[in-house]
């Protein structure tokens, strides 16, 4: 190791490269610093090993057999002297070329140290946004985003969160845990409370439940109420993210209606915005996984159809049980159909769908954790692709697929593959009766007429 331009330096890499070429178990790694740097960095590295050493060159050894630790053997002329006594080699390079070469050597510094910074500039880290960043939803998402299972493990991320300037406090205080996870795919957190300045370059748009100081319940209020703010946001979408930015909206309430208001006031982006039902699709799991006394992970492929979080329908009619303890056992792939197994067919057309209604008309247990889980879920299969086989239901805009009325934000099942999401088309004995259709429709219909 020695600075870039030091003649000794250079007389020695050229002894040291005899060696090896020349030595078959003989191995060398050599490091430059530039001038300006060196002397910090040689003080940090003697202070390290406790080693006692102040020019240009330092040589040492790794002895292997002692879990690498480091041997000084001093500068360039006890390298010499050790060449010597254990190889009978010198050198014999003179003063003019070792200051020749020396200069090459600074040279070659400087360019790949360029090249290093241009190659860290192409790798640019995802660009995560996220609104109303000051809850409790933004909170337990943020780790989840970071552990590298969601954009995977070669992906770095920047998140951006962003909210109104009364939650700076609470900005900063996420920003400060988030840079304490000292994440190795966390590249760096900034806040963000002003509105001309949010979605610069976004990758991905994460819309949480905005603050509202009333709970609203109808629609004529949320339109009212959500209608400038997704105005506002689909505008900054529009000039500020990037052209193949994914968006999701994710929360408990009226998550379709605000999806199809971002949908209208970011025409460009409409393909990509899509609502989270996963939420509402746990929900329905653990309800069932309480029945059957299994764990909600057993149950697969059930269907949230229509408003998420408002009228919708809850489909078990593919749904399946895994693991179940039973008379009739089988391979880990082996399922059975959850309604041949619920015997209780009151309590399904009865307790579970009115306390699953229950729950999506208050937003009761759809807390900062579970909102956290299925966004990140969600991302997680929009990037890398949902379970082989497994229905995954998704808030999308319809074109007209199982009847739905086109032109409306609807759950419907879905598969991502190839970083996009495909609606089942093919699924058999899904029909849906008028009645039910009108009743999950009519709402929905009348926001996008609004």
């Amino acid at each position: 190791m020695a600075k870039a331009d030091c003649p000794y330096y250079a007389k020695a890499e050229l002894l040291a490269d005899y060696l090896q070429k020349n030595l078959p178990d003989f191995r060398i790694h050599k490091i430059t610093q530039h001038p300006d740097v060196w002397e910090e960095w040689l003080k940090d590295l003697c202070k390290k090993n406790r080693w006692s050493h102040n020019k240009s060159p330092i040589v040492w050894r790794e002895l292997l057999d002692r879990g690498g630790k480091g041997l000084l053997l001093g500068g360039y002329n006890e390298f010499l002297e050790h060449a010597q006594l254990y190889y009978g080699v010198t050198s014999s390079m003179t003063t003019e070329l070792m200051k020749s070469v020396a200069q090459e050597n600074l040279g070659t510094h400087i360019e790949k140290e360029l090249e290093k910074e241009s190659l860290k500039g192409l790798v640019n880290p995802l660009q995560v946004w996220i609104t109303s960043a000051s809850s409790l939803a933004c909170y337990h998402l943020i780790p989840i985003l970071t552990s590298g299972e969601v954009f995977g493990p070669q992906m770095e991320i920047s998140i951006n969160l962003f909210d109104n300037k009364h939650t700076e406090e609470k900005l900063i205080s996420h920003k400060q845990e988030a840079e304490d996870l000292a994440s190795p795919y966390l590249r760096s957190v900034s806040i963000c409370t002003q509105a001309e300045e949010a979605f610069h370059g976004a990758h991905v748009i994460i819309i949480l439940d905005d603050h509202v100081d009333k709970e609203i319940y109808s629609l004529e209020d949320c339109i009212r109420s959500r209608a400038p703010l997704c105005q506002l946001y689909g505008s900054l979408i529009e000039k500020n993210a990037d052209n193949f930015a994914k968006i999701i909206v994710g929360g408990k309430t009226f998550v379709n209606l605000k999806t199809a208001l971002l949908m209208k006031y970011a025409p460009t982006f409409a393909r990509n915005i899509i609502a989270v039902a996963l939420g509402v699709e746990g929900q329905a799991k653990a309800a069932l996984a309480r029945k059957l006394k299994i764990t909600p992970s057993c149950i697969k492929d059930v269907i949230i159809w229509g408003n998420i979080s408002g009228n919708n329908y809850i489909d078990l009619r593919k749904a399946k049980v895994y693991r179940y303890e039973s008379a009739i056992w089988g391979p880990p792939h082996y399922s059975r159909p959850v309604l041949s197994l619920l015997f209780d067919r009151d309590w399904v057309n009865r307790e579970f769908v009115a306390s699953l209604k229950m729950l999506t008309a208050t937003g009761r247990q759809f807390g900062g954790m579970l909102a956290a889980h299925s966004i990140a879920t969600t991302l997680k299969y929009w990037c890398h692709g949902s379970p082989p086989g497994e229905i995954v239901s998704l808030g999308v805009l319809s074109e007209g697929q199982f009847g739905i009325p086109k032109g409306i934000v609807f759950s419907m099942p879905v598969k991502f593959e190839n970083g996009t999401w495909v609606v089942l088309t093919d699924l058999k004995n899904t029909e849906i009766s008028q009645q039910v259709m009108t009743r999950m429709a009519n709402d929905l219909i009348q926001v996008m007429s609004e």
